[in-house]
């Protein structure tokens, strides 16, 4: 475990001590060696459950593939960052790259955490390097307004949380997450326990975020500068399932009552986010509506409690982290160029960046869940389980998929076909730069089809 948080803590004394020319390289470089290193915990979570346990942090074949997600996620955030960073400071340069070491730091801790207590603590931390992303390196005038909602909404959510915790401190004597599988199952009947329930759920379904408490999530999006909508997509919303996977063990006798309204409005949004996509304009908020629509299913999948709606909710996690943190890259080189995250604006780039526009393509289909992707196995895997639940979902979540493809399509043909605007006319080519960042994104996604047992958690 530590020979991968060390080096990742003596990241931001090496940011600040380095020189200014060489500050960009010595980071990546290190970050990538780190990603590369933490690919070894992949082999040992597939022979046993827990691994590399300490006094208080481990890993099992649940959290690994998302701290290997988390890890893998700074190297690129720090090349995506590089251009749209490079007009200010060289200490503004330093305290940005900080702060991403930050998040990273928190996110390990958090995924790996055995008590309950120090993922909440880490959970909680991981606000504060995301509202300074937000705040101080957005790109338009509403970003305050972006900080405040993602804040607030975040913050309501999860007070609830640590009140729940406290209260099951108190009841079983522990909150270790090795011991608390084998305490007796409560008998939960009073209308306390069922308040108890919704509060160990909320924070996590804020988080993800569920149809209903989703309005920060576009906001944040649009405003955040591009390492932060990437880690917002890929790592931070995968928070909220994680919690809910781990908590889900404990709440037993309620959930299959308490559960209705919840799948129902994850189902709900699926629709309504995707109808909203379909008459989208602006670039950045189509993606992240979409993101909410695939949490969605997530939810679902992990409120039925079946060990393959935990499996599909898990791969979708991961296939959805990687898809929608390549989508916002490309929307981000599209924006570096024009200026503009307004569709009609930008069109037709086909003809000026043909290269990109395959990487748009890949992309865009591994948004609409194309087999052998494993976007496909994971949502085959959640509708699967949600029909086996009951064949009302069927509707549902089959509208869903039908505009999930509409929309990704829809995307794909306004940004890169079409006649080519007027006022577009001399952009920069695309860089090898650009190139290595979204190959990053998709070679991992497109290499899981190869071994989709690294990801598939506990059923694997």
């Amino acid at each position: 475990m530590l020979k991968i948080l060390i080096p990742t803590l003596m990241l931001i004394p090496t940011i600040w001590a380095t020189p200014a020319k060489w500050l960009w390289p010595t980071a990546l470089l290190h970050s990538l060696t780190i990603a590369l290193v933490s690919l070894s915990w992949l082999k040992n979570s597939l022979e046993t459950g827990w691994c590399s346990l300490s006094l208080y942090m481990a890993t099992d074949p649940l959290s690994t593939p998302l701290l290997v997600l988390t890890c893998w996620l700074l190297p690129v955030m720090i090349l995506a960052s590089q251009n749209h960073t490079a007009s200010e400071p060289i200490n503004r340069q330093r305290i940005f790259i900080t702060l991403l070491t930050s998040l990273q730091i928190f996110l390990i801790m958090a995924f790996s955490a055995t008590e309950i207590i120090m993922f909440y603590v880490m959970f909680e931390a991981t606000l504060i390097p995301t509202l300074f992303l937000i705040t101080r390196w957005g790109n338009q005038t509403e970003r305050l307004n972006a900080g405040t909602y993602f804040l607030f909404y975040t913050l309501a959510g999860s007070l609830p949380l640590l009140v729940a915790l406290l209260l099951l401190q108190n009841s079983t004597g522990t909150l270790s997450l090795l011991t608390l599988q084998y305490t007796n199952p409560f008998p939960l009947s009073t209308c306390a326990d069922k308040l108890w329930w919704v509060a160990c759920l909320l924070a996590f379904l804020v988080k993800m975020p569920l149809y209903g408490v989703h309005l920060w999530l576009p906001k944040a999006h649009v405003e955040a500068p591009i390492a932060g909508s990437m880690i917002l997509a890929a790592v931070l919303l995968k928070l909220g399932g994680y919690g809910m996977m781990r908590m889900m063990l404990l709440l037993e006798p309620l959930t299959k009552e308490l559960s209705y309204p919840f799948i129902i409005f994850a189902l709900w949004g699926v629709v309504m986010t995707g109808s909203i996509c379909l008459r989208q304009t602006d670039l950045k908020s189509l993606i992240a509506y979409s993101s909410v629509g695939h949490m969605g299913l997530v939810i679902a999948g992990i409120l039925i409690q079946t060990p393959w709606g935990f499996t599909g909710a898990l791969i979708l996690m991961i296939a959805h982290g990687l898809t929608s943190s390549a989508l916002f890259c490309l929307a981000n080189t599209n924006y570096e160029r024009t200026h503009t995250r307004t569709m009609v604006l930008a069109r037709g780039l086909q003809v000026v960046l043909p290269l990109m526009t395959t990487w748009w393509f890949i992309a865009s289909l591994a948004n609409l869940a194309l087999p052998p992707l494993p976007n496909l196995m994971g949502e085959l895997m959640i509708i699967t389980s949600l029909v086996g639940w009951s064949w009302w979902t069927l509707i549902l979540t089959g509208a869903g998929t039908l505009i999930t493809a509409g929309y990704s399509l829809y995307m794909f043909l306004m940004t890169q076909r079409g006649p080519l605007p007027a006022h577009i006319i001399a952009l920069d080519p695309s860089h090898s730069r650009e190139h290595l960042l979204v190959a990053l994104h998709l070679l991992p996604l497109i290499l899981l089809i190869l071994n989709p047992g690294l990801i598939w958690g506990w059923t694997a």
